[in-house]
């Protein structure tokens, strides 16, 4: 089917694409994806899609059928794990990583009976890719991978194996006696509020960033969750938190949270409720100039002119190359914001089950090991406490004192 053209009453012209995927049933969603400036554009990324749902069809056709072949290889055994868990149970995002990182291994050890490999086998192939298993994008020259990439791929190759134990195939995982690389643990960047508000007051890009940074540092959200809300979602000054925006190669598409199944309350400050305020008038400007073609039954909060919604990794984008503009240290990104908010949260005080809390971590602990500088900052602070308790409590020293 050939893409479509979508005008606006702005004079703006943007392309899209929509098919049924291959062997759709009835009920089955029409893949569409908005948002292409070319007609060449959206028609290169239709043929890649559907060369892609046709993989997965053909995929999925051999994992389903009951009498199909038993993994043999490690390359079998992880097309089955891809078909009968990663691409069934887990988020687009994700789902689209473990490819990637699957991709990485060598053609050797892809061809190598599941029985027959060991740890030894598997440390080599970790080394190898420490040392050459990526390639530089111009010249296509070897280049090493970080050690946070092997670990993570050698995850991927852990959980498949781990599926394999479950599915009878082996007994054991050589993954948990190899030795994937251990990456060193880097200290989290917290900016101060001087750079932020000067990221905040410099924003330039979308149309809304600056709000959106404000909003970022207001709640410590993550990005996909704050482009991801709704009007109906904000009340009594406070967001409620759902869902998130997550974007692939291929895929824009709304998703539950990192936890599962919880709504999250999250209070904002006076400040950027007046911030919201002044630019919901703002789209609503938008809203008068598209007419019927607005999508206002997304209701974003955060979207296009036209009210489509903005892609994640183009905000984080524009947000880098600003930092690099305002000269901030290596390593500040987007996510910083986050970072910050639970930072200046626990340098004033609050109790770090509140921190944990506001910001959506899994459990206490995450928030321990995630802020252990911030924590550790205030010990000086404890220390004099601490001593301050024992004279007020000493009777001996609270009368010398006098």
């Amino acid at each position: 089917m050939p893409v479509h053209k979508r005008k606006y009453e702005s004079g703006k012209v943007s392309w899209y694409y929509k098919f049924q995927p291959t062997g759709a049933t009835r009920g089955t969603p029409t893949i569409r994806v908005f948002g292409f400036g070319t007609k060449r554009e959206a028609e290169d990324a239709e043929w890649k899609r559907k060369a892609e749902e046709e993989q997965k069809y053909e995929l999925a056709r051999m994992g389903t059928a009951v009498d199909g072949p038993i993994p043999q290889t490690l390359g079998m055994l992880l097309r089955e794990f891809f078909v009968q868990h990663v691409d069934q149970k887990l988020a687009p995002k994700t789902i689209e990583r473990y490819h990637e990182q699957a991709a990485c291994l060598s053609a050797d050890l892809l061809k190598m009976p599941i029985t027959e490999i060991t740890p030894l086998h598997l440390s080599r192939e970790w080394n190898r890719l420490l040392a050459s298993g990526g390639h530089h994008r111009r010249t296509m020259e070897p280049r090493p991978r970080s050690a946070k990439t092997v670990r993570n791929i050698a995850g991927v190759v852990s959980s498949a194996f781990a599926r394999a134990i479950r599915w009878g195939l082996i007994a054991n995982n050589p993954v948990a006696r190899s030795e994937p690389p251990v990456p060193r643990k880097r200290r989290g960047v917290a900016l101060s509020t001087i750079q932020q508000n000067a990221v905040i007051a410099a924003a330039s890009g979308p149309w809304c960033l600056a709000t959106f940074l404000e909003v970022c540092a207001g709640t410590g959200a993550r990005r996909g969750e704050i482009l991801a809300l709704r009007w109906s979602d904000l009340e009594d000054g406070r967001v409620i938190i759902t869902r998130s925006l997550t974007q692939t190669k291929t895929v824009l598409e709304f998703k539950g949270t990192k936890t599962e199944d919880s709504v999250r309350p999250v209070s904002l400050p006076r400040s950027t409720v007046v911030a919201l305020e002044a630019h919901r008038q703002r789209q609503n400007e938008f809203r008068r100039q598209f007419g019927p073609d607005y999508r206002a039954d997304l209701d974003l909060i955060f979207a296009n002119p036209e009210g489509t919604p903005l892609k994640p990794d183009s905000v984080s984008a524009a947000v880098s190359v600003l930092c690099r503009r305002l000269k901030l240290p290596k390593g500040v990104s987007l996510h910083t914001l986050r970072h910050s908010h639970g930072s200046h949260l626990l340098a004033a005080g609050m109790e770090i089950t509140a921190v944990s809390e506001r910001l959506g971590h899994s459990s206490i602990r995450v928030t321990a090991d995630v802020y252990s500088h911030a924590i550790r900052g205030r010990d000086d602070e404890a220390a004099k406490r601490w001593d301050d308790f024992q004279k007020r409590n000493t009777p001996e020293m609270a009368t010398a004192v006098q």
